[in-house]
């Protein structure tokens, strides 16, 4: 997931289907949403550098830095300030559904039915060659490329119907800190944990006034419930973000070398490192750990109610929006130490 200096945003999320998921090295979702991102000033243009990509190249290979192959096809969430867009794919065919109202999440499966606003051109002709779908009744791609029930899709538990379920519950009021609280939700399944647990999480604030800034709020670390959601806001000459900066390693990484994944280094920012070994103490030390997880949420009260004063009182003071993820990171690391 990320954001632009435009105000674009892009969610991606992790679907299979009926079509079959290539090893050979191409795109990964992570990638197209880093060149969503790069490329395109509206939501839009973004889902049309995707899917252009998408022709060309195509996507799969494997997306963990490990033998063991993980694959899989990709679905985006994409809004801007005007928009939003859910555009899902299945190999080289995909979906577009402009979003026209209401609420609207993607999860780990097809979502798109029959509200289609932009395909491939040969998105129905290919189902039909398959056998999958009739070419006379109406066409629905979640229920034609996958095994989806898209009767019972808002309905059935699961990941993608409890998002639904938590954002309806709240449509018409959903604050910054009701998305929070909705992307902390274990219960639901959205704040994943085991082995796939939720590695990072990001709220956007995008006003419709271009005068307003756009706000992006980033944990930067695993397990939102026991994180800090930090405001990032896009100006010139921002404080270079060190310490939530991953570690590079040049052409001696092996993630450049062949044959891929022979080894793994380790890839943790320091905010990341630190938070791993906070989270230790609030597992383990019950006093000191509920003290830390009250000073966090302190702060990020603090920083949310900063957020909402630059937005009411229309004033952003650039110095200080310069060092304002960055000082909040500083801020973090004090609770830990």
């Amino acid at each position: 997931m990320g954001a632009n200096e435009h105000g674009v945003c892009i969610g991606n999320e992790a679907v299979w289907g009926r079509e079959e998921i290539g090893d050979d090295e191409a795109l990964l979702g992570m990638d197209l949403v880093r060149l969503g991102l790069e490329r395109a000033d509206t939501a839009e243009k973004a889902l049309t550098v995707i899917v252009d990509l998408l022709e060309k190249y195509g996507q799969g290979g494997n997306c963990m830095e490990s033998h063991m192959a993980f694959t899989y096809h990709n679905s985006f969430l994409i809004a801007d300030r005007k928009e939003a867009w859910v555009l899902e794919t299945s190999g080289k065919y995909w979906a577009a559904e402009k979003v026209e109202g209401g609420v609207r999440n993607i999860s780990n499966q097809l979502s798109i039915t029959t509200k289609i606003d932009r395909e491939h051109p040969e998105l129905r002709e290919y189902a039909k060659s398959k056998g999958w779908w009739d070419g006379e009744k109406e066409f629905d791609f979640a229920a034609t490329y996958s095994y989806v029930n898209t009767a019972r899709m808002t309905t059935s538990r699961g990941r993608y119907c409890e998002g639904y379920k938590l954002l309806n519950k709240h449509k018409g009021s959903i604050t910054s800190e009701i998305m929070m609280e909705i992307l902390r939700d274990k219960e639901s399944g959205i704040n994943m944990e085991g082995g796939f647990m939720t590695t990072g999480s990001m709220v956007s604030v995008l006003p419709q006034e271009p005068s307003l800034p756009c706000i992006h709020f980033f944990t930067g670390t695993p397990d939102p419930e026991r994180s800090v959601f930090k405001p990032f806001i896009f100006v010139p000459n921002i404080t270079p973000l060190l310490k939530t900066s991953s570690p590079t390693f040049g052409p001696d990484d092996p993630v450049k070398k062949q044959p891929r994944f022979q080894t793994k280094p380790d890839r943790r920012h320091e905010l990341y490192k630190k938070h791993a070994s906070a989270a230790v103490v609030m597992e383990t030390t019950k006093g000191k750990g509920k003290k830390m997880l009250e000073q966090m949420q302190k702060l990020e009260k603090q920083k949310i109610s900063e957020m909402e004063s630059i937005l009411q009182n229309r004033c952003l003071d650039i110095n200080q929006a310069v060092n304002l993820f960055s000082q909040c990171v500083e801020e973090e690391l004090k609770i830990y130490t």
